[in-house]
């Protein structure tokens, strides 16, 4: 289920479900917005805070479920992850959202509310961020506002197991897919599962879980993003480097991996499309996935 694109004049609602964000860098997010040709409204406590999150868990779900409402609004930034919005899951508005489906535009501690919605209802989102110029602003405006599909390449040290896929597209930082366990997190028959983040011993510990608990039997592929962007310094191979990680606990499921794709925690990220079709395909070295928008 995919909510319909963007167009100048659009009401936007920026919102902080999670951690609070800087009054200079809310304001960088609503420029880059208002410069699309969007009209963006700030959520009545996106700058709060109470402790490191932006406000109270009931506060900031009124921000969430009041954009969700709201037929004039077309689509839902955060302006940051960081952590809180697992807090709030439980109690989102999914008839609103089914009644009128509208991208939900955010990542890492935003991948708690990407699950939700998509368990729930199956709407789109777009895993990614607003305001850091680049190619990150570039996907992002394109996956809102056009219609057609996104492909992304493959970059550095990739870590490949050899094969094409074709399924739904979600994920995202792979600490919130783990925890979601505990949280509803069905099993992703047919599923591409993407994820990213830290190199460290929590990131086997993450996938251990879920293998574990059976929650990738049935999986079609894993796209791998990021694994450097929290912690920068584990950055050399050995036997606990999360390339060696992903091999020893996925490369026994038999679908494809394909790494090195360019998402999640690392400066001049790709915005990518989550709960979307898409193909994966480790001999192109490629990630292919319909607009989050229709």
């Amino acid at each position: 289920m995919r909510g319909p694109r963007l167009r100048p004049g659009d009401r936007v609602r920026v919102v902080s479900p999670a951690s609070a964000p800087g009054e200079e860098w809310a304001r960088q997010v609503m420029a880059t917005l208002a410069g699309w040709g969007l009209r963006p409204e700030l959520g009545d406590h996106a700058l709060d805070r109470r402790g490191f999150m932006a406000g109270t868990d009931a506060d900031r779900l009124a921000d969430l479920n009041d954009a969700l409402r709201d037929p004039g609004v077309r689509a839902v930034v955060a302006t940051l992850g960081g952590a809180g919005a697992y807090r709030i899951v439980d109690d989102l508005d999914m008839a609103a959202v089914r009644a009128d489906p509208k991208p939900v535009v955010g990542f890492s501690d935003i991948t708690n509310l990407h699950l939700a919605l998509w368990t729930a209802t199956g709407v789109a989102g777009v895993h990614g961020c607003v305001g850091t110029g680049g190619r990150t602003d570039d996907s992002c405006r394109r996956l809102l506002f056009e219609t057609g599909p996104i492909t992304v390449r493959a970059e550095a040290s990739p870590v490949t197991v050899p094969g094409r896929a074709t399924g739904i597209l979600v994920g995202g930082l792979a600490g919130a897919v783990a925890n979601f366990l505990g949280a509803g997190l069905p099993r992703l028959d047919g599923v591409i599962l993407c994820l990213e983040g830290p190199q460290n011993p929590h990131f086997d510990r993450m996938l251990w879980g879920m293998l574990r608990a059976g929650r990738l039997d049935g999986t079609a592929g894993f796209a791998i993003g990021d694994l450097t962007g929290l912690d920068p310094g584990v950055a050399e191979p050995g036997p606990d480097h999360a390339v060696t990680v992903i091999r020893r606990r996925l490369g026994g499921l038999g679908v494809p991996i394909l790494g090195g794709l360019p998402f999640g925690h690392t400066e001049d990220q790709v915005c990518l499309p989550v709960g979307v079709p898409a193909t994966l395909d480790t001999y192109a070295g490629t990630l292919t996935a319909a607009s989050a928008v229709c």
